[in-house]
Parts: structure tokens; sequence; C-alpha cells
């Protein structure tokens, strides 16, 4: 079985990391993901060194949780699932994506993807030195289910 890595606990640390964060519910907020207010925390040890997010708005450790992810140009994100469903748009970069079962796809900036709940995934930023930054919207609590079977990008 393999171990949840729940987000929360990095909460601490990503809650106010980014000005963006709304503190009350009833305020609204625009931000960029160049914008240098915005403060990245790295990943959880699931994913090597040089991934990094920030919680744009919610907590996450209960539902509705928004985040960005940041990884630099030829980064390779681990094989992994998560327990909520994900709505994702493509900020910056190129990402090339594969879901277990499926064919390989590659977003670029202003594609929407959508990820099943607990199905494994893998990416690749292929940007060419630029960094890939992914704004993910999670239904649930936000967390990270490392994924050992074979599931890779060529």
């Amino acid at each position: 079985m393999h171990s949840i890595v729940p987000i929360a606990a990095l909460a601490s640390l990503l809650f106010g990391a980014s000005a963006a964060v709304a503190d009350a519910p009833d305020r609204a907020l625009t931000a960029r993901a160049s914008d240098p207010s915005v403060r990245w925390a790295p990943c959880p040890p699931v994913f090597a060194t040089g991934c990094q997010m920030t919680v744009m708005h919610g907590d996450p450790s209960k539902p509705r949780a928004d985040v960005w992810l940041k990884v630099p140009a030829g980064y390779h994100i681990a094989a992994h699932s998560h327990t909520s469903p994900e709505h994702m748009t493509l900020v910056a970069g190129t990402l090339e994506v594969r879901y277990q079962g499926q064919e390989a796809t590659v977003l670029r900036p202003g594609y929407f993807a959508y990820g099943p709940a607990k199905l494994p995934h893998v990416a690749v930023c292929r940007s060419g030195g630029k960094p890939c930054i992914l704004f993910i919207a999670f239904e649930d609590a936000v967390d990270v289910v490392p994924f050992t079977g074979n599931l890779t990008l060529h």
C-alpha cells in the first residue's frame, strides 16, 4: 500500500507564502504567477528537488483549494495520483502529461486538463529552458499518493 502525503502538512509553510492567498472567503483576488510577492515553497518530498508550489486560495486540508505548481524545464514529475479529482490549466511552459491507460498529451499555456481521482499520472516540462507553471484546483483535500507501477514518458 502506498503512503498518502497530505499537502496540508505543508500548509503552515504555504499559507501566507503568497500575497494572493485570500484570508476571507468574501474577498475577490487576482494574481500572476510571475508576481514577486508570490513566494514559492518546495513540493512534498515525493517529488525531486526543483518542484515548487504555493496555495493561492483555500485550505489544502479542506475541499476546494487552489494551488500553483512550478517546475523547471526538463523536470520529470514523478508518477503519482491524488484522492481528489483535479482541474488544471497550464499557465506557462509546455507540459507533456500521461495518465495510466491513456496516450500522452501535450499541454500549452491556456490548455485545460481534468485528472480523475486516484488515476496515476506522470509529466515532463518540455519548455526548452523555461519553467512550467500549472494552476490546479482540487475538489477535495490536497494530497499526493506515490505510484510505483510502470508509468513513464519517452
